[in-house]
């Protein structure tokens, strides 16, 4: 069994989840990225000067694949210390929802939603597992990667919206079942992060900003969102599990 605690982070490629993935790295985690390509060549060449990581790929919509991506982590390194699931698509077409299709509906909470809930739910009986074994100092917890798409109302792209609200509810209830256990659960809430998932919206978001969207009045950054990763795993906030951590400068306060 690996002694150095292990992170499995969804979604890892690129943007918020490859910063996750860095700063759990520069804490000490073995990093275990993983995301639907069937490589991560760059991602892994970024996450190595900081520490040890891996990568093995997995579609988390797909039963299969969490499966066996479960079954590597566990035979491998005996050992899952924090799951952060951060996988997530966006619709293929932004469409309004009077106009929408089955297919982007379908896909959108494939992924974000099912395949999200059936993670922690593989990851939870995992981490109860390894409790049985009583491994010194093992302390796991669960950090979901939700958005404020989970309570803003985007109606060119309704799925997303709907997907992120059931990661909210998702977090809610693994919280209260996993508590007996001591496991926690975070749900950690980005805002407008520049990434590449943005890049059609990106200069519309930068007009909003500086017209007094945000009280912090720029784009929030992986960075952003990473900090609130850490402090998910810290073990400072564990009597609160459930809890949102918001890393959306500011937007979900309402000012008059």
């Amino acid at each position: 069994m690996r002694e150095q605690k292990l992170a499995l982070v969804t979604g890892a490629r690129r943007g918020i989840g490859l910063g996750i993935a860095k700063a759990l790295a520069q804490s000490g985690y073995y990093v275990v990225l993983s995301a639907a390509s069937p490589e991560a060549e760059q991602a892994l060449a970024q996450l190595r000067p900081l520490g040890e990581a891996e990568y093995i790929p997995c579609d988390i919509s797909d039963a299969g694949q969490r499966r066996a991506l479960f079954d590597g982590v566990l035979s491998r390194h005996g050992r899952l210390d924090v799951l952060v699931n951060n996988a997530g698509v966006a619709p293929a077409q932004r469409l309004d929802i009077l106009s929408t299709t089955e297919e982007n509906f379908s896909r959108v909470l494939d992924v974000n939603l099912k395949g999200g809930f059936f993670m922690c739910q593989a990851g939870a009986r995992a981490m109860i597992g390894l409790l049985d074994k009583g491994i010194e100092g093992y302390s796991p917890r669960i950090v979901n990667i939700s958005s404020i798409s989970s309570y803003t109302a985007s109606v060119n792209r309704g799925e997303y919206c709907i997907s992120k609200a059931g990661v909210s509810m998702t977090t809610q209830l693994f919280a209260a079942r996993l508590a007996e256990y001591g496991i926690p659960v975070f749900e950690v809430r980005p805002g407008i992060i520049d990434t590449d998932m943005i890049g059609s919206v990106r200069e519309r978001y930068k007009n909003l900003i500086q017209e007094g969207l945000l009280p912090t009045q720029r784009l929030g950054t992986p960075q952003d969102v990473a900090g609130c990763v850490l402090a998910a795993c810290s073990g400072l906030l564990d009597y609160g599990t459930g809890q949102v951590l918001n890393a959306d400068g500011g937007f979900h306060l309402r000012r008059l």
